[in-house]
């Protein structure tokens, strides 16, 4: 007897259905073909001690299980549930005629109890898209799966449990969540906040800056001058994500089992803030089973790398495609991947190995020639990309014992916001475009124009700076979000000054 079921296979942030037959016939051995990796092929063992503990038996018969299209690479133990009810179903052991109504996923423990899986937003919404009537799941992955509406998602904790909703037994209330609702209590809550930091105005300037404008941005000062504060700070600024932006960000963080066990949908930006010892893989994505990166993980949101030149500089130097794309593909021999990375570069360092290079109290103890072959760890072509070069420098024991507080993240907010509706307005027709950052080259001539003293005031800066053609797109770019936060239509020559100064480590002789 063959029977047929369904499951799902993740490729990038996408799905595609697998269709699971099972034969039973006569003969011995099981056999497991379609391009089926180790983790499936050891799911005999599994599901032989599963069907055991529930007093069920494995034919000792001949079992082939084939996962169509079989030229689809399928991974992982995500396919334990649906196998094992197949080859109950086709030695007929159960009796149901709804096996190929819906998809059906999970991973089988000795005991029959279901594990959570992997990648189950992507899965619901081809699901959805297919037409079939459910989504049977592991319990602990259902609030994930309920965020796709128009679908029902069945709850299941053990292999038991499933046979008797499939034979009538046991009626399953289908999770709902009203995603909206979870998304407008919950949304743009974060712990840190701006009012927490005394001082550093001209930094929580250019923060606000680059918030507006979805600019990147690099900090440079000593050590304990409130970098590392600042940037996990920056998230609190940023607009609230769009209820597409928020299914966008969990997809990934679906595919690559980040969510936590009962987590639905994700509702704050991301903030990464990786090791300086990570690989350029774990950075970018890939390996031998594709999984997405730092960089996707904090697609809508800000990656954080703190001490910047201790990175790799094989690690710096992959991100210079997705940071001009905003997306990274993976190629392979068979597949060729594709994951989104539009996300806000923060990064920092300090201007020498001892760190208090250019201090104001502190002297520097490094040598010469130090800090420039320090500086020149991070290459010409990353910074060219970071669009605010900042100076940071140390606060005052006025500032740090000031009893006035600061102002707020939802005070700056409200300006970024405001900057942010103008940008949106001014790319309506461009769906791909959602900020400054994001204009290429000839929108900029478009957009960003200039005065005759705006552009001889740029012309000096070009020449005595020896700015490359990509930083001067860049200062464009800021000096229109400048503008825009000041409400002002058109780029004036003091955006444009602002903008000219947020290109520090472009001077000359900045490090002696």
């Amino acid at each position: 007897m063959i029977t047929k079921t369904y499951g799902s296979a993740v490729q990038g942030v996408n799905a595609y259905t697998i269709t699971i037959e099972v034969a039973v016939s006569q003969g011995t051995n099981f056999f497991v073909v379609g391009l089926p990796d180790n983790a499936i092929k050891e799911s005999q063992q599994r599901i032989e001690a599963a069907m055991r503990v529930r007093g069920y038996h494995m034919p000792r018969t001949k079992v082939v299980v084939n996962m169509a299209p079989a030229d689809i690479r399928k991974e992982g133990s995500a396919y334990d549930l649906p196998i094992a009810l197949g080859i109950l179903h086709a030695s007929q052991q159960i009796s149901t005629d709804t096996l190929g109504q819906y998809i059906i996923m999970g991973e089988l423990a000795l005991d029959g109890e279901l594990r959570p899986v992997k990648g189950v937003l992507p899965i619901a919404i081809q699901a959805r898209k297919e037409g079939f009537k459910a989504f049977v799941l592991p319990k602990q992955n259902a609030a994930e799966a309920a965020i796709v509406n128009n679908l029902d998602v069945i709850p299941v904790e053990t292999m038991q449990q499933a046979i008797d909703f499939f034979e009538g037994r046991q009626h399953i209330e289908p999770v709902k969540i009203d995603t909206r609702d979870v998304f407008q209590h919950s949304a743009n809550q974060y712990a840190a906040d701006f009012a927490d930091v005394q001082g550093q105005e001209n930094i929580k300037r250019a923060m606000e800056i680059a918030a507006a404008g979805g600019h990147n941005v690099i900090m440079i000062g000593p050590p304990g001058a409130g970098k590392t504060m600042l940037a996990k700070r920056l998230p609190s600024i940023l607009p609230p994500l769009s209820m597409h932006e928020a299914l966008e960000t969990t997809k990934i963080h679906s595919v690559a089992g980040k969510l936590g066990a009962n987590s639905s949908l994700l509702n704050t930006r991301p903030f990464r803030s990786p090791h300086h010892t990570i690989s350029d893989v774990a950075l970018v994505g890939g390996g031998g089973n594709p999984q997405p990166g730092e960089i996707s993980l904090a697609h809508n949101g800000v990656l954080f790398l703190d001490e910047l030149p201790e990175f790799k500089r094989t690690v710096l130097e992959v991100m210079r495609q997705p940071l001009e794309e905003r997306r990274v593909t993976i190629s392979r021999a068979k597949v060729s991947i594709d994951y989104p990375a539009n996300f806000m570069l923060i990064a920092s360092m300090n201007p020498c190995p001892c760190g208090y290079y250019n201090h104001p109290d502190k002297e520097c103890v490094c040598g010469p020639g130090v800090v420039q072959r320090y500086l020149n760890k991070v290459s010409g072509p990353l910074l060219d990309r970071i669009d605010l070069h900042v100076e940071v420098t140390p606060v005052t024991f006025d500032q740090m014992t000031e009893t006035r507080r600061a102002e707020s993240s939802a005070s700056i907010q409200e300006r970024v916001d405001k900057a942010r509706k103008v940008q949106a307005e001014r790319f309506k027709d461009f769906p791909d475009i959602h900020s400054n950052a994001m204009m290429p080259s000839q929108m900029v001539k478009d957009i960003c124009q200039i005065n005759p003293a705006g552009r001889t005031l740029l012309k000096t800066a070009m020449e005595r700076l020896g700015l490359s053609a990509r930083a001067y797109d860049r200062i464009l770019k800021v000096s229109r979000t400048i503008a825009d936060l000041a409400g002002s239509d058109e780029i004036r020559i003091e955006h444009l000054a602002e903008a000219i100064q947020y290109r520090s480590l472009d001077r000359e002789g900045w490090a002696g």
